[in-house]
């Protein structure tokens, strides 16, 4: 058997496996336009509430935590982001809907300026710059993204980036699973009352995808939180991105989306910049970058 490079270690394929769970997961998403919006949020939810609520009480971790009104908070800001980043899903194409979340960064550092008090370069704030002209080229040679969806997507990074910036205002007071918990109970409780009038009873092939889909994103969600737990954050970020290589690849697969020259590139600038960025705070970039929001 070949020994894996000394550089794939168990944190960094820990977070490429969730990425291409995570991409598997928005395709089943794509795939169910059947179902409101709703109804998928709350099996995405429902799975991975049950699944934390049991890890919580099998470690006598109490599932209420710390502090309270910003696990909520935090809950709230991801139901949104979450949400609107299904919306964009169903859409818009897969790959420039993944490339849009990934604008959250840009959101992450300006929001940790006013919250955290903490200082942003000057290199960061031009690539954040480069990123959102990647929006523009993207909406301008995409006519397949209209000026809503486009406010879907930007919206959704707003408040993931809101949604980062909370968990480092709670810090490690809070066990992660808790987090976790939060967040997910919340988006069953709300989705499963929204999607009440819009319910439509699953067939087996249905249910089972719907219930795949859930599992999916719970198994994504473990081995990310792994590999963050074991590996710095800082050399783990840039294989995040992946997560778009892999939704360009199945996008073209599963639903032949296909992206213009100009479009590839507004897609291209968008990951590129935030890679760039990871990669400024992990060597320390110029005027201390290094010191710079942590996603």
């Amino acid at each position: 058997m070949n020994k894996l490079p000394d550089y794939l270690t168990p944190g960094i394929r820990y977070i490429i496996i969730a990425g291409l769970f995570f991409a598997v997961m928005q395709i089943i998403i794509k795939e169910l336009t059947q179902f409101h919006l709703f109804q998928i949020v709350f099996f995405r939810s429902a799975i991975t509430s049950m699944v934390a609520m049991i890890y919580l009480k099998r470690h006598n971790i109490p599932i209420l935590g710390n502090k309270k009104r910003l696990l909520i908070l935090r809950a709230l800001f991801g139901v949104i982001a979450m949400t609107l980043f299904f919306a964009t899903i169903q859409r818009i194409p897969l790959g420039a809907a993944v490339s849009l979340k990934y604008l959250s960064p840009v959101f992450t550092a300006t929001f940790a300026v006013w919250w955290l008090k903490e200082k942003v370069f000057p290199i960061q704030w031009l690539l954040f710059g480069v990123a959102f002209a990647g929006v523009f080229i993207l909406k301008g040679f995409d006519f397949r993204i209209d000026p809503f969806n486009l406010f879907l997507g930007v919206t959704g990074a707003v408040f993931a980036g809101l949604v980062y910036v909370t968990i480092r205002k709670i810090g490690s007071s809070e066990h992660s699973m808790v987090i976790i918990n939060y967040f997910m109970f919340t988006a069953s409780v709300l989705a499963g009352l929204a999607m009440i009038p819009y319910w439509r009873t699953p067939n087996l092939p249905e249910l089972a995808a719907l219930l795949g889909m859930g599992t999916l994103g719970y198994f994504a969600q473990v081995f990310m939180t792994r590999s963050l737990q074991i590996e710095p954050a800082s050399r783990i970020a840039p294989f995040r991105y992946l997560e778009v290589v892999y939704s360009l690849l199945l996008g073209f697969l599963f639903f032949r989306e296909g992206y213009t020259f100009l479009s590839f590139l507004g897609i291209v600038l968008i990951v590129g910049s935030m890679v760039v960025n990871v990669f400024l705070k992990q060597w320390g970039g110029a005027a201390g970058a290094g010191e710079g929001i942590k996603e």
